[in-house]
């Protein structure tokens, strides 16, 4: 029988000590390094495991959203904190000088880890 007590996300990295320094440091989350990884311990209790890869693709689409009250305000503190917010001109999702997208849908701002993953602060 299939029977799903808990699940949690992986995504890779091409360096562990940089993705720890970031998540620990950078965004402040609890990380916790095992043999095999991290494992990042968000409010909620959840987890998501960092694993490397020495041939490390960053993905192309989101890996983690950050849902925040005021992404303003967020972005402002992880930028003092070193995050760089991505900055789009052209397309669908135009962003505002400070990397914020403020159109259909929720405001949101992208960033990068050292690894070129992309994650986001997002307004509730």
């Amino acid at each position: 029988m299939f029977e799903i007590k808990k699940a949690f996300s992986s995504f890779s990295v091409n360096d562990l000590k940089r993705a720890k320094e970031f998540y620990g440091g950078t965004l402040g989350l609890v990380v916790k390094e095992g043999p095999e990884g991290l494992e990042l311990h968000l409010p909620g209790a959840n987890m998501i495991f960092i694993y490397p890869k020495e041939n490390h693709v960053p993905a192309t689409f989101t890996v983690l959203n950050f849902p925040v009250s005021n992404v303003n305000e967020a972005v402002d503190e992880l930028s003092k904190r070193g995050a760089r917010f991505e900055i789009y001109k052209e397309g669908e999702l135009r962003t505002d000088e400070k990397g914020i997208f403020r159109g259909e849908g929720p405001t949101i701002a992208w960033f990068k880890d050292p690894a070129g993953n992309f994650l986001s602060v997002i307004e509730e």
